[in-house]
């Protein structure tokens, strides 16, 4: 897969050190992978799930939530948000 973008990652990291690891963890199993649905993508993250258009991902311990648009025809995954889990439950990432 390829990930659009890598900043965020990076960004939310420099901000929750602590979410470093889980987050480089996830961005290399997911670079990795080739997913075709939502099925291949919870062989990998059994606990992915669909919210609208959006796929959302624990990170961390289910401390944090990266919410993405999984494109698989293309093979591109679009992190959208990276969040704390009190910020996710606020749901202002929702269009």
């Amino acid at each position: 897969m390829r990930i659009i973008s890598k900043a965020a990652i990076t960004k939310f990291a420099q901000e929750h050190s602590d979410a470093l690891e889980a987050l480089m963890h996830w961005y290399l199993v997911t670079k990795r992978a080739q997913w075709k649905n939502l099925a291949d993508v919870r062989k990998d993250f059994p606990h992915a799930d669909l919210v609208g258009i959006f796929t959302v991902f624990n990170v961390g311990g289910n401390r944090y939530r990266l919410v993405a648009v999984i494109k698989y025809r293309w093979q591109i995954v679009y992190v959208r948000h990276v969040l704390t889990h009190r910020e996710y439950d606020k749901e202002k990432w929702k269009p």
